[in-house]
């Protein structure tokens, strides 16, 4: 202390902050309770002379009787070590300590004053005085301990507000209040709790852990600045979607920074810094994902051996996390991109060392490369998410996507049957429903053809396909590229104000595809109820807000225009005259029409033979005719259309 106060006084910065000061020496302490022994002396005599108007001192030397009483104290508070400990910390034991010692002086005392009495025939104190005396010097030291913890109490609270976020948590039910208390017990966390935030009319006189109860009609009526907060703490778990986005519309309306706490069941005091993070867009569009019937999906995985292509991007990483936690034999990943392929390695045998993998670097149009893993693994389940992804990159190399989208599912799905895998499950898109690009093109023609060989004589393997909408944080997907602007500090680009899209998160995805490997019995193509359609402009506005910005001042939005191929409105895949329902309300079974196998199989040679020669109008033209409903929109190939 003496250094710190040193440092201060003499290197050049004379504020001393009182919450920095570690301890008060144990002498100090002890000089302050003695001290407070002393008072109580003359306090508990003045009082005695008030009530009694006689004397309480029967020996002739008064000084000599207080001087023993506070030396017999200061003994057993030396015993008792009731100075040792640091004050602002002071625990029950503690004032347990001074109780007992207090308590033995009036013991002590008393006792020498009765064997006094016996000795002499009277007694040389009043036994009501000591009574008196202990009453009085318990409280003062334990007054002093308790002002003490609740001044350094006070001056940490005000340092605390000063320097961290203040904010509210939204909510007075148990697990709001939790959240709380983890928070305010945590000094290390930068928050600071200064009250809580509920719906309800009828909280606004009470408090919760000595902090106030806001109504929403408080932070409707007044500013940022008014109500003296930074930012919400909110536990996502405990709020319907509809809730959640009408309290975010008015934080954002009202410049308040909100933050995403854990449920209590997820929360650990250890990682309850890292747990609370700024609430991101996907926390505002993720619905309650599918139910999937866990035992039928691991009887399909257990102890089997599974392929998943592509499965180092985004979907196929997902599915090998997931079918991992099911103890299959083997789970082959095959990819040819070999960075992320090294990576998805590197995480799998850290999180799953007892499960077998062997990760391939291969590319699925190789049929050389592929037909010896079917022969050497027997695989159980093939999970074909190895795909071209990107509209305007397809457009521009037709013939590519063919490659890949195309022969390599035929190359994958025949070899499926050819080997008598049990299912093949293809990872497929919504833009294969009237597509107006090559690459929903080719994705439907895949489709096509992966449902053509469900009725092939022989064949014993089901094929069932899968659509999704937009995948929340996929490579390259939408919220990723925004985020990336808005870093960089804009602007911020969208194809068209109008746009609009369904989304839904990569766990979502994946648990779909393994409901529908389970569920399937063969030539389906199930597809997801995507919910409500987001416009891509109201996105990228929550997007700049959630980030602290205000859209077109601090990040600007502007407008690129349509991309080759590009659509305004997906296509609506919950259609009820289009589909079928399943006993999953969240899946349907698309009923599209299907093409003869001998037909498409020499459609998609003649396809791939156009791709080699890499002629891309013949490419598409044969797309066209595999696909009727292929239209293109704003893309050179229009003119095949007319």
């Amino acid at each position: 202390m003496y250094n710190s106060l040193r440092k201060k006084i003499f290197g050049g910065d004379n504020v001393v902050n009182l919450s920095d000061v570690r301890y008060l020496p144990r002498w100090i302490i002890l000089a302050i309770d003695i001290l407070i022994l002393i008072i109580s002396l003359f306090l508990s005599t003045y009082i005695i002379k008030k009530i009694t108007q006689t004397e309480f001192i029967y020996h002739q030397n008064e000084i000599t009787v207080f001087i023993c009483i506070v030396f017999v104290n200061v003994i057993l508070m030396y015993i008792f070590k009731t100075y040792a400990g640091i004050i602002r910390h002071s625990t029950f034991i503690d004032l347990f300590k001074l109780l007992i010692s207090c308590f033995c002086t009036m013991f002590i005392v008393g006792s020498i004053n009765i064997l006094y009495f016996w000795a002499t025939g009277t007694k040389f104190i009043l036994t009501a005085y000591l009574i008196l005396y202990f009453i009085i010097s318990f409280m003062g030291l334990f007054l002093f301990r308790l002002y003490v913890k609740e001044f350094f109490h006070i001056v940490r609270e005000y340092r605390r507000s000063t320097l961290k976020k203040r904010i509210l948590v939204l909510g007075i039910d148990e697990q709001s209040i939790a959240i709380a208390r983890a928070i305010l017990d945590n000094p290390s966390l930068p928050y600071h709790v200064v009250g809580f935030l509920t719906q309800r009319t009828d909280s606004k006189r009470a408090s919760l852990l000595g902090k106030p109860i806001l109504s929403k009609d408080k932070i409707e009526q007044n500013t940022k600045e008014e109500l003296l907060v930074d930012g919400i703490i909110v536990i996502k778990e405990m709020m319907s979607k509809d809730e959640m986005n009408s309290w975010v519309n008015l934080f954002l309306e009202k410049d308040l920074n909100i933050f995403k706490a854990p449920s209590v069941q997820k929360l650990r005091d250890s990682d309850l810094g890292g747990s609370i993070r700024t609430l991101q867009i996907e926390d505002l569009l993720n619905r309650k994902p599918i139910k999937i019937e866990n035992e039928e999906v691991k009887s399909r995985h257990y102890n089997k051996n599974i392929l998943v292509t592509g499965g180092a991007g985004s979907i196929g990483s997902e599915i090998v996390r997931q079918v991992a936690q099911f103890n299959p034999s083997l789970i082959v990943v095959l990819d040819q991109a070999e960075t992320p392929l090294y990576d998805i390695e590197i995480e799998m045998k850290n999180k799953f060392p007892h499960i077998r993998f062997k990760f391939v670097l291969a590319d699925v149009s190789n049929k050389h490369r592929i037909e010896p893993l079917f022969q050497t693994y027997n695989f159980s389940m093939v999970y074909h998410a190895a795909a071209y992804k990107h509209v305007p990159l397809v457009e521009e190399n037709p013939h590519e996507g063919i490659l890949v989208n195309v022969l390599g599912s035929k190359i994958i799905a025949s070899l499926s049957s050819k080997y008598k895998v049990n299912r093949f499950v293809m990872v497929s898109t919504d833009k294969a429903v009237n597509p107006t690009n090559v690459m929903g093109a080719s994705k439907r023609t895949a489709e096509l053809y992966v449902q053509s060989l469900q009725n092939v004589d022989g064949n014993t393997t089901k094929f069932i396909t899968t659509r999704f909408g937009n995948v929340l944080g996929s490579n390259g997907s939408v919220i990723p590229h925004f985020k990336k602007q808005i870093e960089a500090g804009g602007p911020v680009t969208i194809t068209h104000p109008d746009i609009v899209r369904y989304f839904m998160t990569i766990p979502e995805a994946c648990e779909l595809v393994l409901q529908a490997g389970t569920m399937g019995h063969g030539g389906e193509i199930f597809v997801f109820d995507m919910g409500e359609p987001v416009k891509i402009l109201d996105l990228a506005r929550r997007m700049i807000k959630l980030s602290g910005f205000e859209p077109n001042i601090d990040i600007k939005i502007i407008y690129t225009g349509l991309r080759p191929g590009e659509k305004l409105y997906e296509e609506l895949l919950s259609d009820d005259a289009k589909t079928l329902p399943t006993h999953n309300d969240k899946i349907m079974i698309s009923k599209d029409p299907s093409i003869n196998f001998l037909e498409i199989d020499k459609m998609t040679k003649m396809l791939t033979i156009a791709s080699i020669k890499r002629d891309k109008v013949e490419v598409v033209k044969i797309l066209k005719t595999i696909v009727p409903e292929f239209k293109s929109n704003n893309s050179i190939y229009e003119v095949l259309d007319k």
